[in-house]
């Protein structure tokens, strides 16, 4: 599906509009911490030397304001950018919800702002799409169509890179999906509740959803994208991409703290409850990158279509002499 040119211009200025409010609070948060060390610490789940201040952003915050500078990049140039507007609209709706009944009027404006672009995005994704899957559009009733070249067609991601990435992305979404019934068996009900709700219980930055929805969210997206990848569907890439984005990031995360405390180095040392977590972060970040690589790559060739009869034309007259049976 092709997007029409006012639509790629209000998903352009919408997905600004997200990046803006995210950039505002990170830098909100660097101007109280004074080191981007410090921050990139505290996002990567480091909070202990916390002296001069606490962040209200997590690492959630970068990670949308890269997929939101990279929509808008989309959204400008490519005429196929209705999966990118729906797939940063859609993360945008699931994990900004919590922000509604989350302490501070600061989280609650920023929630309610973001949920409206959010729903904005999918609104004009969905509104602003024209059919192109054939490769002629009409320009309008009882006229020759008009011819779309096979250059600007959305083309599906090859068989081998879009399969790999999607075991790989199934992979995720079932080690998210254990990880949390296992905390969901250890801990307290209430503090099960609470990680879904944001309850008392529960310590995390002012506009951090709870790590129990965070953690169904990203099951989610992970599961949603490697089942399009599989079936190689044309919008594939652009949800695929932003689940990588994401597990590169917690990931990345983990493998951070894992190299700051060296347990990766005395992994052997280690309990089997912690060698599994740095073990499940090692492969998100591999995964992660793997998946960025294997979905940033050409897609696959489109064939070239059969000829179009002219509009008004004739069909053929019958062979002479008539064939038996004709």
């Amino acid at each position: 599906m092709t997007v029409t040119r006012p639509a790629r211009l209000t998903g352009a200025a919408l997905c600004a509009a997200l990046a803006l409010i995210a950039a505002v609070w990170i830098l909100q948060d660097l101007a109280a911490l004074g080191s981007p060390v410090d921050l990139a610490w505290y996002w990567a789940g480091d909070h202990h030397f916390l002296i001069r201040g606490r962040s209200t952003t997590s690492l959630i915050d970068p990670v949308l304001l890269a997929a939101y500078a990279a929509t808008v990049v989309a959204a400008l140039r490519s005429r196929h950018a209705a999966s990118a507007l729906a797939a940063a609209g859609t993360v945008t709706l699931a994990l900004r919800l919590p922000g509604l009944w989350a302490p501070g009027s600061g989280a609650l404006v920023t929630a309610l702002l973001e949920l409206a672009l959010g729903a904005g995005l999918a609104l004009t994704a969905a509104v602003g799409r024209r059919p192109a899957d054939s490769p002629y559009e009409p320009a309008a009733p009882l006229r020759r169509p008009v011819e779309v070249p096979y250059g600007e067609r959305p083309t599906r991601p090859r068989t081998g890179p879009a399969v790999t990435a999607g075991i790989l992305l199934v992979l995720a979404a079932l080690f998210t999906t254990l990880w949390e019934l296992y905390w969901a068996g250890e801990l307290p009900l209430e503090v099960t509740v609470d990680r879904f709700t944001g309850g008392r219980s529960v310590v995390k930055p002012a506009l951090a959803p709870p790590p129990g929805w965070l953690s169904a969210i990203a099951a989610g997206l992970y599961g949603t994208a490697a089942v399009s990848c599989l079936v190689r569907a044309r919008h594939s890439r652009a949800f695929g991409l932003l689940a990588a984005v994401l597990l590169t990031a917690g990931g990345l995360g983990g493998v951070a703290r894992a190299v700051r405390y060296e347990t990766l180095v005395h992994l052997g040392d280690l309990t089997t409850l912690d060698a599994a977590d740095v073990l499940t972060s090692v492969f998100e970040l591999l995964a992660g990158v793997v998946v960025l690589v294997l979905l940033a790559g050409r897609g696959a060739p489109v064939a070239a279509p059969g000829p179009y009869p002219q509009a008004g034309a004739r069909p053929p007259a019958p062979p002479y002499p008539t064939p038996p049976g004709w």
